[in-house]
């Protein structure tokens, strides 16, 4: 799998760096072919995940079910990057002061920051059919995280590194159908999470509502912390059955906004993620459309297709860029004490 996405990333480069010249194998023209078949086919093909159909796969990915995140209206996410300008001011200060030179919006160095990880596994009876997934799962989800944000798929390097805290496991199958801002969700969360801001509760159910999956923002943790972590579709899973979302990048998604991170096509064209090494893109990308430029080359170029905060199917996301490693790195000290 790593190396599909490794050759994802080839191709994208080359087609944006080197349309004339680059010549693919018959194997990539091969690949390129079914990506464009596929995504044709299904604008019109029925989708189904996880029990629940829907038109195609448009339809999915436009009902919010890929991710239920609501990001903040635009007054709010202004005050945000205002605070957290602010705060990297006073962040570069203090680390002249210490006599650090370079960069200092992302000043910790891979590894450096431990999250404690406590997966809440609600399940409605015993069995994986019943969402009762077993710890090996949750050891695969645990390493995709790590190998997500420590850049060996081919990504930016983060500082963080995810440790395994504890399980819980609990029956109740009104929680385990919990929807996003649901009073089951409320009382799940209410009686598992473990809380603290610098801890990632990480919660595996089946939402009623067919999503992949949600998460908190940092700067809400104060206001509603009993709201704070990640909920996960427990098909998502590594090994899961929710294809071609079951590779376990909804889990990297997600704690990328538990982390701070915005969508990559949040704001279209106008580029609105606040990540500048992250291209403007005119709405998202589901499926993997290799060469995908919904802004007309502006702002970057090429779609972030390879991006684990677009849309796509989890074999073509696989990265992190250095602009969103920084961001996460200075929201999580922020607001995570992280």
């Amino acid at each position: 799998m790593k190396m599909k996405r490794l050759l994802l990333s080839t191709l994208s480069a080359f087609v944006m760096i080197c349309p004339t010249f680059f010549e693919p194998t018959s194997a990539q023209r091969h690949q390129a072919a079914e990506n464009a078949a596929e995504q044709i086919d299904e604008e019109d093909a029925p989708f189904t995940i996880n029990g629940k159909a829907w038109r195609n796969k448009s339809a999915f990915i436009e009902s919010g079910a890929r991710c239920g995140v609501k990001p903040p209206d635009e007054l709010r996410a202004a005050k945000i990057e205002e605070a957290l300008k602010g705060f990297n001011a006073r962040r570069t200060s203090d680390a002249k002061v210490s006599g650090v030179s370079g960069d200092t919006t992302a000043l910790r160095a891979l590894g450096t920051v431990a999250v404690s990880v406590y997966f809440h596994v609600i399940n409605k009876g015993a069995g994986i059919e019943n969402g009762d997934v077993p710890d090996s799962m949750l050891l695969a989800q645990l390493n995709v995280l790590n190998a997500s944000f420590d850049g060996s798929t081919g990504g930016a390097v983060t500082p963080f590194r995810f440790v395994l805290a504890g399980i819980t496991r609990t029956t109740n199958a009104a929680w385990h159908a919990m929807s996003y801002g649901s009073l089951d969700e409320y009382w799940a969360k209410k009686a598992l999470r473990v809380p603290y801001p610098n801890v990632l509760n990480v919660y595996i159910v089946n939402p009623g509502d067919g999503s992949l999956g949600w998460s908190s923002f940092p700067w809400d943790y104060s206001r509603f912390p009993n709201d704070d972590g990640v909920v996960l579709l427990y098909s998502s899973l590594p090994g899961g059955t929710a294809a071609p979302y079951n590779e376990g990048d909804t889990g990297p998604h997600e704690v990328g906004h538990w982390l701070g991170l915005y969508h990559t096509f949040q704001g279209g064209c106008k580029d609105g993620d606040y990540v500048r090494d992250t291209p403007g893109e005119r709405s998202a990308s589901y499926s993997c459309p290799v060469g995908k430029s919904s802004c007309s080359g502006k702002n970057g170029g090429l779609d972030s297709i390879d991006n684990f905060m677009n849309y796509t199917d989890d074999f073509c996301m696989y990265r992190f860029t250095t602009g969103q490693s920084s961001r996460m790195d200075s929201l999580a000290l922020q607001y995570r004490k992280l």
